[in-house]
């Protein structure tokens, strides 16, 4: 399957209002606003998008909305995975029934499932479906890592088209593309490891701070592409306070902080995430104000 979700994807915050409701009016213009900032594709409800605490029907209608807003404009990917199987299809039918564009699936979490627990599920999901497939290696929210060896069988299953890799490690980077398809796109699952991805043979990064630099950070993987890699480095270094001021704790709270400082009303977390405390908001305003974005 030649498909090509582009190379920057932003990993989107589902916005709320103050009683906790799904605000799919603010949902709509964050997503427009992300592409018009150089976004290629947005991601719906993933880890950023607070999926654990969003129910089935919550999700499918922010599908929707997303795609009625910037379908045919960027790509739209579902977070539809889980850690039962027949759940996962159950919703990435539905997402593909309202004409988003493909899927990422996160490995099964909590289930602990074995190399090839995990390969037969990302199997079953992918046979049941038409839509391209993004998989999301995360560990540290998983507790389970998609070893190279294993994404080299799912690579040969025809819509699993490309991987977002957050283990954190360069070296299963490097074996990923040593080993994986060359027409097998590899994404960053974090920012502050785009560039280093991208010197590795990745395609791009799955992102948390394209809310709000969008296109320095474009400007940094177009440079590399064309190969400046010197104004890719130089750019990498200055976002760099970003990409770690926004994960001071955890993901999405900071960005949701940092948004909200900035004049969106994308709300606070759901329980059981938290705001961010008054320390973690000064740090945050901090390294907002040096990029002169408050």
């Amino acid at each position: 399957m030649n498909v090509d979700f582009g190379n920057i994807l932003t990993a989107m915050v589902t916005p709320f209002h103050p009683n906790s409701a799904v605000n799919y009016g603010e949902a709509r213009k964050l997503a427009r606003y992300l592409v018009e900032s150089g976004s290629d594709g947005l991601v719906i409800a993933g880890t950023t998008g607070e999926s654990p605490t969003l129910t089935k029907e919550e999700k499918v209608e922010l599908f929707q909305a997303v795609v009625e807003e910037v379908g045919g404009k960027a790509v739209v990917l579902a977070g539809t995975g889980g850690n039962s199987t027949s759940e996962s299809i159950e919703l990435t039918r539905a997402a593909q029934r309202v004409g988003v564009d493909g899927v990422m699936l996160v490995a099964p979490y909590y289930n602990k499932p074995s190399q090839e627990g995990i390969f037969q599920h990302f199997k079953t999901i992918a046979e049941n479906i038409e839509l391209p497939i993004m998989l999301y290696n995360i560990p540290g929210r998983t507790s389970v890592n998609i070893l190279p060896r294993t994404m080299l069988r799912l690579a040969q299953i025809r819509n699993i088209v490309a991987l977002k890799e957050a283990s954190g490690s360069m070296d299963q980077v490097s074996e990923l593309r040593r080993i994986l398809p060359t027409d097998f796109d590899i994404y960053s699952g974090d920012d502050s490891l785009t560039l280093p991805v991208l010197a590795l043979g990745g395609k791009g990064v799955v992102s948390v701070v394209s809310h709000l630099v969008g296109a320095p950070l474009k400007e940094m993987v177009n440079a590399f592409i064309s190969g400046n890699i010197a104004l890719a480095k130089e750019i990498h270094l200055k976002l760099f306070p970003l990409f770690k001021g926004m994960f001071v704790t955890t993901n999405p709270v900071p960005i949701k902080a940092a948004l909200n400082m900035t004049g969106w009303e994308v709300g606070i977390p759901r329980l059981p995430l938290v705001e961010a405390t008054a320390e973690e908001k000064d740090a945050i305003r901090q390294v907002l104000e040096s990029r002169n974005l408050v």
